[in-house]
C-alpha cells in the first residue's frame, strides 16, 4: 500500500511539474547516502524535489515529515547527481511537493525553495 501510494504521489507530482513547464530529468536518483524523488529542469534552474504522499491530512500535512535528516539525504543525493552530470552548471533549488490522496482524488501543494543545501 505504502509503495503504491508513494508511486502515485510521484506520478502526480511529475505531471504537475510538466504542466508547470518543467522537464523531468530523472526519477528516484539514489546513492549510498540518500535519494531524491524527482529532478526537474526549467530554463537555467535544476530543481530537486522530495515528494511526500499521505492518504489523509488528518495528522498533519505530508510536508511536515521532511525533517533535517531527510533534507540531508536529499542534499547528498543531489550532490551525487551533480557530480555525475555533464554540461553547464545550473542554479539549483530544493522543493517539496505534498500529495494527499483524498476521496475526491489527489491534491497537491508545491513548496518551492522548501530548504537549502546550507552551503
Amino acid at each position: 500500500m505504502t509503495l503504491r501510494l508513494g508511486a502515485l504521489g510521484e506520478d502526480v507530482a511529475a505531471e504537475a511539474l510538466r504542466k508547470g513547464g518543467y522537464r523531468i530529468v530523472a526519477r528516484n536518483h539514489r546513492c549510498r547516502r540518500g535519494e531524491v524523488d524527482l529532478i526537474a529542469e526549467k530554463g537555467e534552474l535544476l530543481v530537486f524535489v522530495e515528494v511526500r504522499t499521505r492518504a489523509t491530512a488528518a495528522f498533519g500535512g505530508p510536508e511536515e515529515t521532511v525533517d533535517a535528516r531527510k533534507q540531508r539525504r536529499v542534499i547528498a543525493a543531489a550532490r551525487d547527481f551533480l557530480a555525475q552530470r555533464r554540461g553547464p552548471a545550473k542554479a539549483a533549488r530544493f522543493d517539496v511537493i505534498a500529495v494527499v490522496d483524498g476521496p475526491a482524488g489527489p491534491t497537491l501543494t508545491h513548496f518551492e525553495n522548501a530548504f537549502d543545501s546550507g552551503g
